[in-house]
């Protein structure tokens, strides 16, 4: 298990320091991070699944996400997601929060397979692209943020991050170590 245990903290560390380089790299100020407490708890997926899905250290990665924030003068927003994968970002579908979703609410599109989601006027976007834009609607008010130029081109294709690929220098070029 130490074996395991430091390829996780490996990981961890890579993709912190990832998103924490990008955001220094193009001058962006406050990550938005979707949380939900308890969310591994009673997890349903089938057994394999499960053990694979529950291992994963999240709660470890938003820490460590928190402490380089901290260093490098970065805001962390953390927010419930409760709908925000039911919901169209298109159509501005309202997004209850978690125990408060209004009688009869019914999300204006819909998941269609893995990875896409038909809104309701037949656009068909990343289907986690729709929820992140989702959960960053959720706290733009508080934050002063203006969605009028996020459209339907800025959700349609999602980078790909292969930890274990990137060059070493990728890594610590922009700024030292910790």
């Amino acid at each position: 298990t130490r074996k395991r245990n430091h390829r996780m903290r490996d990981g961890i560390n890579k993709a912190a320091r990832l998103i924490v380089n990008h955001c220094l790299k193009y001058g962006i100020s406050t990550i938005v991070l979707g949380w939900n407490e308890g969310f591994k708890d009673n997890v349903n997926m089938g057994r394999l699944n499960n053990q694979k899905f529950v291992q994963i250290p999240l709660g470890k990665l938003k820490d460590r996400l928190q402490q380089l924030c901290e260093v490098y003068g970065i805001r962390l927003e953390v927010t419930e997601e409760a709908y925000t994968s039911k919901g169209s970002y298109l159509d501005g579908d309202s997004l209850p929060k978690f125990g408060e979703k209004p009688e009869g609410w019914k999300a204006s599109g819909k998941r269609i397979k893995r990875g896409l989601f038909k809104s309701g006027d037949g656009s068909i976007v990343n289907a986690d692209l729709n929820g992140s834009a989702n959960i960053l609607r959720k706290v733009a008010r508080k934050l002063g943020i203006d969605l009028n130029r996020l459209g339907r081109r800025c959700l349609t294709t999602v980078a790909r991050v292969r930890l274990w690929a990137l060059p070493q220098s990728t890594l610590s070029a922009e700024s030292p170590r910790l």
